[in-house]
């Protein structure tokens, strides 16, 4: 990521991302850390040696908050860790999430309310956590991650694409509230990116092979292609855009 544009304002700054310690969470951290940014993260699994990882290639060590997003609780309280340890938070990225694929006919309630805990309940109170601190900082910029397998019309796991519509509802809402107190709240939606996660899971060469022809631009993506977004819409570059769906898929689907 050293191809990475540099954004000065964002040195300093406390920065917090869910899932910040594996894919595409991994790779924000990083990106952030190289900024001079002061970064904290939560996920459930054990995130020591990719601290030590980081600490190693950028010289500074991520903060990481063992947390399960779904207890609200617990999430709340690591936004507070986080800016006890780094200074408020001004830098959200709700990146979190589960595309676990499921069929309609067999979804249970407690599935429902599982999936729309992880990939959008989880969105709306990590943001209500840090909205204070960013009002009483004069400003803040919150990123959530959305997805373009609604726009798509993708089939497979409705709980999820539900999610990523209503987050951008959320961003659109919370972009109006809180527009005067300078804090900016914008969605990216990326598109199929490689993780291990999805390598292990989901990618198949048939399946690859189809995805990449809806795209314009015929390279797969990486977690690091997202990172220059997230970081651009930190940054007081984007300082005028607030409310905004940015896509990052390669040219799949088309906004506007």
């Amino acid at each position: 990521m050293s191809k990475l544009a540099h954004y000065p304002d964002l040195k300093g700054q406390s920065v917090f991302i869910t899932g910040g310690g594996s894919g595409i969470g991994a790779a924000l951290t990083e990106g952030f850390l190289q900024q001079g940014a002061k970064v904290a993260f939560v996920q459930r699994s054990d995130a020591t040696a990719f601290c030590d990882e980081m600490e190693k290639k950028t010289g500074a060590r991520p903060l990481f908050i063992p947390c399960d997003i779904t207890d609200i609780s617990a999430l709340k309280n690591a936004v507070q860790t986080a800016s006890e340890a780094n200074g408020t938070v001004t830098v959200l990225v709700n990146n979190a999430a589960n595309d676990e694929r499921h069929d309609t006919l067999k979804v249970t309630e407690e599935y429902w309310d599982w999936a729309q805990s992880i990939n959008l309940k989880a969105y709306f109170f990590a943001c209500q956590a840090a909205l204070p601190g960013m009002q009483e900082a004069g400003g803040g910029s919150i990123i959530n991650f959305s997805s373009i397998s609604y726009m798509m019309g993708a089939g497979g796991f409705p709980a999820y694409t539900s999610a990523n519509s209503a987050i951008n509802g959320l961003t659109r809402s919370l972009a109006r509230d809180f527009g005067p107190d300078k804090i900016r709240v914008n969605a990216l939606a990326p598109g199929w990116v490689l993780t291990q996660k999805q390598r292990d899971k989901w990618v198949t060469p048939e399946g690859l092979a189809s995805h990449l022809e809806r795209q314009c631009l015929k390279d797969s993506l990486a977690p690091e292609d997202i990172v220059g977004g997230v970081l651009f819409l930190a940054s007081q570059s984007s300082k005028m855009m607030t409310g905004q769906s940015l896509v990052i898929d390669g040219g799949v689907v088309v906004t506007g």
